[in-house]
């Protein structure tokens, strides 16, 4: 099965989705890699410090608007990745048909991505480099 479509999910789709679909669109420029929130902060920027941590590597998450998961966006994800446990639990307790797609990014190193909102800089660049670890263990399944 070929993951054309991957969604990537957090809390407020401001610090660790939009990171981790950022460093996808740059792997995989010509798949369809799209991100969004549980409770997303709707209609705001990436969190500053999330764009500070790219900006070593030519990253620009300026054209990130946050958006609220919905039913449509998980029907047409061909995966649909998430920072924890408790968020796939949460995506598949309502919409059954994402059982089976639905993932947690750090799946293959049993690592949930802790959460850096409102934390120091440094919790941010903890959470990309978690996000870089697990990512590395897809590319074999996502290409």
């Amino acid at each position: 099965m070929a993951f054309d479509n991957i969604l990537v999910v957090c809390v407020g789709n401001i610090c660790r989705s939009p990171i981790a679909a950022a460093l996808l669109k740059q792997q995989y420029p010509q798949k369809h890699i799209d991100s969004a929130g549980l409770s997303a902060v709707v209609g705001n920027p990436v969190d500053p410090n999330s764009q500070e941590i790219m900006d070593p590597y030519d990253i620009s998450m300026s054209d990130h608007i946050a958006k609220q998961i919905t039913e449509e966006l998980t029907a047409s994800a061909d995966i649909i990745l998430t920072m924890s446990a408790n968020q796939s639990k949460w995506i598949e307790e309502r919409w059954p048909h994402c059982r089976g797609k639905t993932f947690r990014i750090g799946h293959w190193i049993d690592k949930d991505i802790a959460d850096p909102y409102k934390h120091e800089k440094s919790a941010f660049e903890t959470a990309r480099q978690d996000i870089v670890s697990s990512l590395e263990q897809w590319t074999d399944k996502i290409s």
